[in-house]
This record gives structure tokens, sequence and C-alpha cells, in this order.
């Protein structure tokens, strides 16, 4: 059955972890659009709060209260999208957390928690969605990150997490689409972000986490995400970074490692002496209701490369429309005429001391090098 999703003024999106960073930027987004939204996220009073301003804005939220690594809450938080508007359009997996250390520091404890918010959050939250998308049609999202196709040094943990859910991910895409169900499955894979990623992070060093470099904005995650619930596309990567990721893992994976070990070890603990100690791997840490850190000095507000996968056939129009305007610009360099080409190679040939082909087509294969045709007046050497 093909996959018809609906233009995002028409649709109820489900989103999780929706009180700070990439959720919270999507939330309004898709308020602002004309969307129905549902929230999720732990925070009580920060997603009262958000609901009630897209309520202000002009939109429609309702929020529930959840723990997406809890099946019984992200159970509620589907019936409440379906008591509040009939049911949704497109389910978006977000919530997540990081943990800043070396792998052998971090308690099993943090470990197992990490896993069942990043992976069995999403796990849970796909097969809730799945139930009702199966029958509607729609859109299941998944948020994973670049590091699912390249580990980065201490955050090992967090890379783990997101290489099971792209497996997770593409794996159910691949049986979603066997079945022929009207359900599209996308993974994004954002690069590095300026949220609260940091200070939600549980943090084992003796320094400030900071990711490293080149940094975007989340309004470039949630144009992904939303392009995504209207658009049936396999994965979407935010930022050019990402794909420079992507080819180190592929093409020069041994290389790739050697300059993680010796810039990105160094760079994520150069934010400084430790000062907190809050994080939001168990519980809340406070830092909800935040879009961005603030703490990069240049963020990307624009992204070529993730406009493009977005846009390919505009793309590919564009570029097909500069190649022609170069085309056209070096013709219009040439001379005119339908022998062109062969007057420039003959003026060459004529500099270097030969003959024109009109003067060998004229006397014959035997004739002279220039100077001596020339001396003999059988030929003069081109203006």
């Amino acid at each position: 059955m093909p996959v018809h999703l609906k233009p995002i003024e028409e649709q109820v999106i489900v989103i999780t972890g929706a009180t700070s960073g990439i959720g919270l930027v999507t939330a309004r987004m898709a308020g602002a659009q004309g969307a129905h939204v549902v929230l999720a996220a732990r925070d009580r009073d920060a997603l009262a709060q958000v609901a009630e301003e897209i309520r202000h804005d002009g939109g429609m939220a309702v929020h529930c209260v959840a723990d997406v690594a809890d099946e019984e809450a992200m159970r509620r938080v589907a019936d409440t999208a379906v008591r509040a508007f009939g049911g949704f359009d497109t389910w978006v997996n977000n919530a997540g957390v990081s943990i800043y250390g070396r792998i052998e520091e971090i308690s099993m404890e943090d470990h197992r928690r990490l896993f069942e918010t990043n992976y069995w959050g999403t796990v849970i939250g796909s097969l809730v969605a799945l139930r009702h998308l199966r029958e509607h049609g729609g859109a299941l999202i998944n948020v994973g990150s670049v590091v699912s196709e390249r580990a980065i040094p201490l955050q090992g943990p967090y890379s783990a997490t997101k290489h099971a859910v792209k497996g997770f991910t593409d794996a159910l895409r691949m049986e979603v689409e066997t079945d022929g169900a009207p359900v599209s499955v996308t993974l994004i894979k954002p690069a590095t972000i300026d949220t609260q990623f940091e200070e939600h992070g549980k943090n084992y060093m003796d320094s400030e986490p900071i990711n490293p470099p080149p940094v975007y904005a989340p309004d470039l995650v949630a144009e992904a995400i939303l392009h995504a619930a209207q658009t049936p596309v396999r994965d979407l990567i935010v930022g050019g970074s990402g794909k420079l990721f992507q080819w180190g893992e592929r093409y020069m994976p041994r290389l790739t490692d050697r300059v993680m070990e010796r810039f990105v070890t160094r760079f994520q603990r150069s934010g400084g002496p430790r000062q907190r100690h809050g994080d939001s791997l168990w519980q809340p840490s406070g830092h909800d209701h935040e879009e961005r850190a603030g703490r990069h000095s240049f963020v990307r507000e624009t992204s070529v490369y993730t406009r493009a996968q977005m846009h390919p056939w505009v793309t590919t129009a564009v570029f097909a429309g500069l190649g022609a305007l170069a085309v056209a610009a070096y013709a219009g360099k040439l001379p005119t005429g339908r022998r062109a080409p062969m007057r420039l190679l003959e003026d060459k040939r004529a500099r270097r001391g030969y003959a024109r082909r009109s003067d060998v087509e004229e006397f014959g294969h035997n004739a002279k090098p220039a100077e001596q045709a020339a001396a003999e007046g059988t030929v003069t050497f081109a203006r």
C-alpha cells in the first residue's frame, strides 16, 4: 500500500522529549504551522508551560507526563492523542541523553539506564505508534545521531545506543515495507546541535564537557523532522559534518580513529573546570524549557547539504542550470562559425611552426613547415 502523508497543518504530531532542545523547537514549529501537537516528557511543569505557550500563539497542544522507558506511560501518550484529537499522523521518538566519560569508569547502572532511555525508549515508542499507524497510515520518525555512523571517544555508551537505534530503525523499516503498511519510517541523524545536550548528560570527567564543532541550530533538525513528517524519506543527516563522519568511517576508519583520539578527546574536555553535578539521566535536571545552550561561539543557522537532501530535484536543477551557464559562458569565448574549433587548432599549430590544415588540404600531405612554405610564397602565417 502506498504511503500518503498529510501536510503539516492537517496533522496530529506526537513528540517525546518535547520540553527542551530539538523536541521543544519541533513542537513550537509544528504548532506554528497549524499542526495539533501532543507533548511528552518527564517534567510536568515544563510540559504544561510549553503546551500553554503553543495554545497562546494560536496552536493546539496537549501534554502527557511520561518516561519513554515506561511502556505503560507511552501507551498513555497514544491514548491522550486519541482522546484529544482522534489519533495521530506522525510520531517522533526524540527523547535522549548522553554520558561523558571513559567507558571503564561508568557504572553498569548508568550504562543500563542510558539504554533504557535512548534505545528501549525508541523501541517502545515505535511499537506503540505502529499499532495506530499501521491502521491509519502516517510517519514514524526516530531521532538518532551521526554517532550511529561513527563512534566517538568519551561518549562510548551514547554512541552504542545510537548504533542500536539505527540498526533497529533500519530493520523495522524493511519489515514495515515488506508488509505493505502505509507507514514511512525515517531516521534523523543530527551532527553537533546547539541544545542543552551537555547540561543534560551525566558527566564523569573532571571538566565541563563540550561537543566539537561545527555546531548547528536545532531549528535545522526540526525542519528535517517536519519534512519527514510529510515526505517519505529513509533517513536525513542534519549538518554537512555528519556526512564527513560517515565518509570517514566508510573509507578511512583507522585514520579517523587517530584524528578522533587526538583532537575530539581533547576538545570534549575543553569546557573548563567542572562546576555542576546535575544531569537528566535518571530524572529531569531543571534545564528544560530551553531551546539552545548559548555556549558555542558560532552556530550555523543553515546547512546546504541538509537542504539538498530534502530537495534533491531542486538541487539537481540548480546544478544543471549552473552547468549550462558555465558551458554557455565558455562557448561565448569561442570564435563563431561551423569551423571555429578547428580554426583555433590551426592557429595554435601555426604559432608552433606548422601549416594550417586548410593549406595541407590544398597542397596535399607533403606540405612543408610554415616557415619554409612562407619563403616559397605558398602560405602565410595566421594573425
